[in-house]
């Protein structure tokens, strides 16, 4: 074998049961991602599958990272809700905390944040909330990294302030032309072919672009972290030949903070 091309990041949501609410199968996808997006209470997960969430990313050599989202556990924090700059940076900073603790009640270090949901897609575009979201990072711990897309709002402030970014790209949605993801009311939103979620991560990686929903080339530029969705039917499984196939191609896999 060769040597290696370049290195890349596989994250996951996960931690999103919630009480005798069970979602996605975390157990048989942390063994093969390297990095872990563990829901903090507020749109999913609750202290006792935090504390499982990182314990078992620790079994696993896997990251964590913070996955803060609104306030809204019957919508999965998939819904806008209109909070002033002093709510939004106050619930960030409580749920990223609640992450921390656990991640140092288990001896090991929280690596990164990424905004969940509804709160993801429009930190994209709104520097308002995006610049709120930076600083209540900032203000937690300026070592942490924070995912976004490639040209979004997020990824350009949070670098002007001074955080490290890591471009993210989402292999298991579907992309609109203008490089944001289709709404997931909309058919063909979510892609649960795990064949497919490959190839899509491959293009990602090797060519920094991906097809469109209508066909159309969408130029990402240079990707650090691939992401699969642990609610996506399949996420298993699609995790699992993701990482066998790019390790195949001589794409390392590893952690954001080991080359970032």
């Amino acid at each position: 074998m060769g040597p290696l091309k370049r290195k890349i990041d596989i994250n996951c949501d996960l931690g999103e049961s919630y009480g005798r609410f069970k979602v996605g199968q975390d157990s048989k996808i942390m063994p093969h991602i390297t990095s872990a997006n563990v829901a903090c209470g507020f749109h999913a997960g609750d202290p006792v599958t935090i504390a499982h969430t990182v314990k078992l990313a620790k079994k696993f050599g896997v990251a964590v990272g913070a996955h803060p989202g609104y306030p809204d556990l019957m919508g999965f924090g998939r819904r806008e809700m209109k909070l002033n700059p002093e709510e939004l940076k106050s619930y960030i900073i409580y749920q990223v905390g609640a992450l921390q603790a656990f991640a140092q009640a288990s001896s090991i270090g929280l690596q990164h944040v990424k905004p969940h949901g509804a709160l993801y897609d429009i930190a994209t575009q709104d520097k308002n909330i995006a610049r709120t979201i930076a600083e209540a990072v900032l203000s937690v711990d300026s070592k942490l990294i924070l995912l976004g897309p490639p040209h979004s709002m997020i990824t350009k402030t949070a670098s002007q302030m001074g955080l490290r970014v890591a471009m993210e790209a989402f292999a298991d949605r579907a992309y609109n032309p203008n490089g944001t993801l289709v709404s997931r009311n909309q058919p063909g939103s979510v892609i649960e072919e795990p064949k497919l979620v490959v190839e899509r991560g491959r293009k990602m990686i090797e060519d920094g672009t991906v097809s469109a929903i209508n066909g159309e080339t969408v130029h990402l530029g240079e990707v650090h972290t691939i992401c699969v969705h642990g609610d996506t039917p399949n996420a298993a499984e699609m995790v699992r030949i993701l990482k066998a196939s790019l390790l195949a191609a001589k794409i390392d896999v590893k952690s954001i903070s080991s080359f970032l």
